[in-house]
């Protein structure tokens, strides 16, 4: 399986500060924001990793990552998308990359306490479809949340007024190869953009989705506040930490259980 971290966008929320720079670039704590999705994947075992990025400030990535191998990347490709097309045109930037296998797709402002190794070991013996990653949330308006059915992910809607849980699916996804040709079959939204709910809804409408809820805490760093969030929370006990204890298993288990899922957390 092979990793592809998500780092365009404009980061209009974020300005002044991305009027010099991109995003992912900026500090969360001690280090520059696109280092925790790069250890996220490494730290699951996948060191073949793709970043899609844009913009005037894409040659500083190249400045700062190099080859990768600091990181433990043991190949890393660049790729460039041109204007605002959504997370889901950013993706398909990645089909010769993942070169007929498995992906891992991570929104370069997400940031976890804890490994993903799990989730990606239980996708590596899933012989088809995807998996998506779910929180609970304060304000599950902002995202694209998880509605259950019968134990099971019924829809994923995207910022809804009213949501049907407070379990919102985070920037960490699992795609078999099947995500570039839905990726092609994907209209524009309102916001003009191709949108991952729908890759994520293609899945769940053949019946090839699977869900779990992460352990520990989970956060964008895309606004001022969550910025300030990520950056506190690492420095009180850091991130990608590789030793789950046992109490946030179960408690994450319990959130998927409290919404109406009967999967296992991860």
């Amino acid at each position: 399986m092979k990793g592809v971290i998500l780092a365009g966008g404009l980061g209009t929320r974020l300005r002044p500060l991305t009027l010099v720079t991109n995003k992912h670039l900026l500090p969360v704590y001690d280090q520059p924001m696109v280092y925790y999705p790069i250890r996220c994947l490494v730290n699951a075992g996948i060191d073949e990793v793709m970043i899609v990025t844009g913009g005037d400030h894409a040659g500083d990535f190249l400045k700062l990552l190099k080859n990768g191998k600091e990181l433990g990347v043991r190949h890393l490709e660049y790729a460039y998308q041109e204007g605002e097309g959504g997370i889901a045109d950013a993706l398909k930037l990645a089909h010769d990359f993942a070169d007929g296998g498995k992906v891992c797709v991570v929104l370069g402002d997400n940031i976890v306490q804890y490994t993903i190794k799990r989730a990606a070991d239980a996708f590596a013996q899933q012989a088809t479809g995807a998996k998506v990653l779910l929180k609970p949330v304060d304000d599950p308006q902002r995202f694209g949340v998880a509605r259950f059915e019968g134990g099971k992910v019924a829809e994923v809607i995207e910022k809804p007024k009213n949501p049907p849980s407070n379990l919102a699916v985070t920037g960490i996804y699992f795609y078999d190869y099947d995500v570039f040709d839905i990726c092609q079959t994907l209209t524009p939204s309102g916001r003009g953009e191709l949108e991952i709910t729908d890759v994520n809804n293609a899945y769940l409408n053949r019946g090839d989705l699977t869900v779990d809820v992460l352990p520990g805490w989970w956060t964008d760093a895309g606004t001022f506040e969550s910025l300030y969030r990520a950056a506190t929370l690492v420095a009180e006990g850091g991130a990608n930490l590789n030793d789950i204890p046992d109490d946030a298993i179960a408690a994450a288990g319990e959130e998927l259980r409290r919404a109406g899922g009967a999967t296992q957390a991860v």
